[in-house]
């Protein structure tokens, strides 16, 4: 058994962080070339998997490989030096911020990948606003320097001006943005160039020049790439970490994520700069010690990922102690025991038995049909509960039907399935009966992704009727039911959470009937937590 001693070591070398971005900036082109850089793949996928190669890692779903975007969260955990990485790859799109927004309830940093000729764009923003709210530090990647894009001190400004963000370059381009001819590292002044590969799909070799050489080499490059950083320099832009961990400043990188150029700085920074884990407040607001008994709390529910097995797997980051296969654990929200006997580590779509598990890692336990999202699993007593993950706001919503009837069964199946992962929120009514269950949706693309799955994991294609309303919000009095059911822009129904939701064609119909009935008790509903 590990001491107390030991739990704290073991927190230490663990790195736990999410990457996020706008789409199209090529999250899951880094994520690839993070684990390039690691060594635990031989040679880095291309989203679509273009010029022959394989698919990333992280988009393994076929709805993925098909539109070339991520469309669920993928967890990737390895060794890097001495440092164990729990990477979190999430979805850019809006549609799925859902997802995106558990997942950053479960690490403990942020890379913010920025696209060199776009910016800060609005999904990067919306993130970025979640990361300030809770607390988690962010460090930057400014993706696809290779290209034509901004200038970089122009990104910086944007950084500062909109976000209030002071930049601190720990590298910088020597080259504008297309005409990359390498990085200065600020650390020691050195020029790094990159030799490229075929494609970017192995590791691009580096080759460190002294200053002198460099100017020699890059010329009016090298020479205004150290007239830039000094500028920031003057205006606040010198690293200090605190001003990082308290959210004030973040560590700027810049690089070019196809042709794997610029990554390894980011691994290796994130090894000496990212927050290790540290006690995690729970319901009641008291942190739990990193070194007491066994905690974990349920950020995702995934299925689909071994088509052999059609098995259920939940992705629970470690609180606290000291998590063993095999060990009995308590859900703190049904009070029942949960058998761990099927733990695993997981890299994208592939898996393997993990035996022990520390603060700050992430474990997926198979077969786990009884977990939900924002379950709290403890060992030991006393019981502790992690606050639960939000339930957003959602503003599409559409009637499911089988087109085959005779494939009820499996639609109800699949349906209870979508609804406990989450990919969308699944709503009933006793008139409308479970044969037509509603999906609400914050994004229309969530809709998509749920009849893709319906008709490809359990083989029964469905009918998805749009409903008209846009408003939704929370009936606090089940005794009111009848007096928005009676609206002809409005009704009630029942999430699988047991959360009342009265629905609405627009804001005017609700305000309508609130006009009618002022006492009816209307409440809103999050949108993050």
């Amino acid at each position: 058994m590990t001491t107390g001693d030991g739990v704290l070591a073991e927190a230490g070398r663990r790195r736990s962080f999410a990457v996020i971005s706008h789409p199209d900036a090529g999250k899951s082109t880094l994520t690839e070339a993070l684990a390039l850089h690691a060594r635990v793949i031989s040679d880095a996928g291309a989203v679509h998997g273009k010029g022959g190669r394989r698919g990333v890692v992280s988009d393994w779903l076929e709805l993925e490989k098909a539109r070339g975007i991520s469309i669920t969260s993928a967890a990737l955990q390895f060794s890097y030096r001495d440092t164990v990485i729990n990477l979190l790859d999430t979805p850019g799109h809006a549609d799925f911020s859902e997802d995106t927004y558990r997942v950053l309830s479960a690490v403990d940093s942020a890379v913010m990948l920025l696209d060199a000729a776009k910016g800060l764009e609005p999904q990067t923003l919306k993130l970025f606003d979640v990361c300030r709210h809770r607390g988690i530090p962010v460090l930057t990647f400014v993706n696809k320097w290779d290209r034509p894009g901004r200038e970089a001190l122009e990104l910086c400004d944007e950084l500062v001006e909109r976000i209030g963000l002071q930049p601190m370059p720990l590298t910088w381009p020597v080259g504008e943005a297309g005409h990359f001819r390498g990085v200065l590292d600020v650390a020691d002044g050195s020029f790094v160039r990159y030799q490229r590969t075929a494609g970017g799909a192995t590791v691009a070799a580096e080759e460190r020049l002294s200053s002198a050489a460099a100017e020699a080499e890059a010329g009016e490059d090298w020479v205004r790439a150290g007239e830039e950083l000094e500028l920031l320099a003057e205006s606040g832009g010198e690293f200090d970490a605190q001003r990082f961990l308290a959210g004030e400043a973040t560590p700027m990188l810049f690089g070019a994520a196809v042709l794997n150029v610029g990554v390894r700085h980011l691994l290796d920074l994130l090894v000496e700069l990212a927050p290790r884990p540290t006690p995690r407040l729970d319901a009641d607001g008291e942190p739990r010690p990193l070194d007491a008994d066994f905690s974990a709390f349920v950020f995702k529910v995934q299925t689909g990922m071994d088509r052999a097995h059609r098995d259920q797997v939940a992705f629970a980051r470690v609180c606290s102690g000291v998590f063993e296969r095999g060990m009995v654990v308590t859900n703190a929200t049904t009070k029942r025991p949960f058998a761990t006997k099927y733990a695993q580590q997981v890299f994208g779509q592939q898996r393997s038995t993990v035996d022990t598990a520390y603060p700050g890692d992430v474990i997926g336990l198979v077969n786990a049909s009884a977990l939900r999202v924002g379950d709290t699993l403890y060992a030991g007593k006393p019981a502790v509960r992690f606050p639960g993950l939000p339930s957003f706001a959602p503003a599409h919503f559409a009637v499911a039907r089988p087109t085959d009837l005779s494939r009820a069964k499996q639609f109800r199946k699949g349906v209870d399935q979508l609804g406990s992962e989450g990919v969308v929120q699944v709503l009933t009514s006793d008139l409308r009966g479970d044969a037509a269950p509603v999906f609400a949706a914050v994004g229309p693309m969530q809709f998509e992704v749920a009849a893709h799955r319906l008709e490809h994991e359990f083989s029964c294609p469905v009918r998805l009727d749009r409903l008209p309303y846009t408003a939704a919000r929370r009936l606090a009095d089940p005794a009111q039911r009848s007096l928005v059911d009676s609206g002809r822009r409005s009704e009630v129904l029942t999430r699988t959470d047991g959360v009342d939701l009265a629905l609405f064609d627009d804001e005017m119909a609700m305000r309508i009937l609130l006009r009618h009935h002022p006492d009816l008790a209307l409440e809103p509903l999050v949108a993050e937590g």
